[in-house]
């Protein structure tokens, strides 16, 4: 066979997708694996036990990133694939672990067909992507390029009061991997889309160009409890009600510049009686873009506006930044090799822009870095309802395994 006609094995991808979602499967049909919980343990183990059937080494590092780098024939920088295993707490099959488990299928099929790279290939599945249960998200890469410590990473507190140095070790995943050990030659990154254009514009794939940036807040306001009953409208400091008013203010402040989002994730009030004037509401705030400029405006325009309605509310404000991570472009030359391969495949492809964060935006600090996009049914992603087809993950895959031995070169067929 020749190189140019290699593909990947749809069944066995699809196969291992369909095992990986068993693990912290729920009702609906739906995956619940948030980072270094027990389920996510299962889906490392099971990841772990793959990598190891195809003869390689996995090595775990000091925040639980899992490596596996199969031997090139000479010995330089690999080139690296990966992703993410953890969830959101209402994920679906397919985010993060399409991308992990596609590059598993690479290295299956050069194993298979006996292809050796010049350059060394490997994956790796990067620890607590999506900061559902630990903030920052994508701790795992910054880690990785060195942009957090291992000393701070084990020391963030998530939502439920565990640490991350603890859980690792809790789990069997606190390795003994220098973090920053590797430095690649390029990184590649498949991924569902998350949104509907490739979808709507029956394309199978996306090119990323640049991912967007974005800011985490945390906003605590606090009032004065009180009796519901007793306490006039205009003698009240109503922590709920200045909340809600800085929530309702997302849309204008949207809708004042190009591109932005802004998003309220999470919100609560205390203490919670029906019949109580809470004394205080915390909620979250995830503004988007993919212009830094037009981001920092973005918080700029929101503390104003914080500080503004909790003056006019009587109550106090407190901001404290979650995590930040600017907008990054792609490496020109790795598109237009994820380009020139997509077409080279006939598969139609668009580029575009990743109104999501992704691994890839921290690993293009470090090396010459691109994705690939394949599209998610009705752009709907982070729910149980999350899909995208075999063929697009087939047509996904054989683009990301051209990809990968174009940058890595084929040494023997």
């Amino acid at each position: 066979m020749k190189v140019s006609e290699l593909r990947i094995q749809t069944a066995r991808l699809w196969q291992s997708l369909e095992e990986m979602a068993q693990r912290g499967a729920t009702p609906d049909g739906g995956v619940c694996r948030l980072a270094l919980s027990d389920a996510d343990k299962e889906g490392r183990d099971l990841f772990c036990d793959w990598l190891r059937n195809l003869g390689l080494t996995v090595q775990i590092d000091q925040v639980g990133n899992i490596l596996a780098i199969r031997p090139g024939s000479q010995d330089e920088a690999p080139v690296l694939i990966g992703s993410h295993l953890d969830t959101v707490s209402t994920g679906g099959r397919f985010d993060g672990a399409a991308g992990v488990l596609a590059g598993l299928e690479v290295l299956r099929t050069l194993e298979e067909k006996g292809i050796r790279t010049r350059r060394p290939l490997g994956l790796v599945s990067f620890t607590n992507e999506e900061g559902a249960r630990y903030t920052t998200d994508m701790m795992g890469s910054q880690a990785f390029c060195g942009e957090l410590s291992v000393e701070q990473v084990w020391a963030i507190r998530g939502l439920d009061g565990t640490l991350v140095g603890e859980e690792l070790r809790r789990i069997g995943y606190a390795g003994d991997f220098p973090c920053g050990a590797i430095r690649p030659y390029a990184y590649l990154e498949l991924h569902i889309e998350q949104g509907p254009q490739l979808d709507r514009a029956g394309i199978p794939i996306g090119i990323v160009e640049a991912i967007t940036g974005l800011t985490w807040l945390e906003v605590i306001v606090r009032g004065a409890a009180n009796h519901a009953g007793t306490t006039p409208m205009d003698n009240r400091r109503d922590a709920a009600l200045a909340a809600a008013r800085i929530v309702a203010s997302l849309p204008d402040l949207a809708s004042s510049i190009p591109d932005q989002r802004a998003t309220c994730g999470r919100f609560s009030v205390a203490p919670g009686i029906v019949n109580v004037i809470p004394h205080e509401a915390i909620f979250t705030v995830d503004l988007r873009n993919g212009d830094p400029a037009r981001l920092l405006e973005a918080e700029t325009q929101f503390r104003a506006r914080v500080q503004e309605i909790s003056s006019r509310s009587n109550v106090l404000a407190e901001i404290r930044l979650l995590g930040h991570v600017p907008p990054q472009r792609c490496d020109p030359q790795v598109v237009s090799v994820i380009e020139s391969v997509a077409t080279d495949l006939a598969y139609p492809s668009r580029r575009m822009v990743s109104g999501a964060g992704h691994d890839a935006q921290i690993l293009a600090r470090i090396c010459p870095t691109a994705m690939i996009f394949i599209p998610s049914r009705d752009g709907v992603s982070h729910s149980p309802a999350e899909y995208s087809t075999p063929e697009a993950l087939e047509a996904g895959a054989n683009v990301l395994l051209h990809t990968a031995l174009r940058l890595a070169g084929v040494e023997r067929a």
